[in-house]
């Protein structure tokens, strides 16, 4: 499958990024199939073939999130934005969750039983 993702570029502290379609088997420094562009997070500036991008979603490709996003943000195309990262859910509890009480759960109502009347038993004479 293939993804239209971001490279990273650059000296430590000087991120600079190429917007790439490859494979999503292939490592995240490895060769790509084509550069669609880049992106210099330090000047804020976002340059993309967009009718390229279109041709390769057009073939197959998935966007990421992150490409998808910046895409929107730098108003590329009108999509809407996708989630990018799920929060991780530690073993302890936030203090912001702590502080507030769980409300207490109702009683469940115990189910009425009925009285059974016992028919008379006949005596035998």
């Amino acid at each position: 499958m293939l993804n239209i993702r971001l490279q990273r570029t650059g000296k430590k502290g000087q991120a600079y990024f190429r917007v790439i379609v490859a494979e999503h088997t292939k490592k995240p420094k490895g060769s790509f199939l084509e550069l669609l562009g880049s992106y210099d997070p330090h000047r804020k500036e976002l340059k993309v073939n967009k009718e390229r991008v279109e041709y390769w979603l057009s073939k197959g490709a998935k966007i990421t999130p992150t490409v998808n996003n910046l895409m929107v943000n730098f108003k590329q195309w009108d999509r809407p934005k996708m989630q990018s990262w799920k929060a991780k859910k530690s073993d302890k509890p936030n203090t912001a969750e702590a502080a507030v009480p769980e409300p207490t759960p109702k009683p469940k109502e115990e189910p009425k039983q009925e009285e059974t009347k016992e028919a008379p038993v006949p005596e035998a004479n």
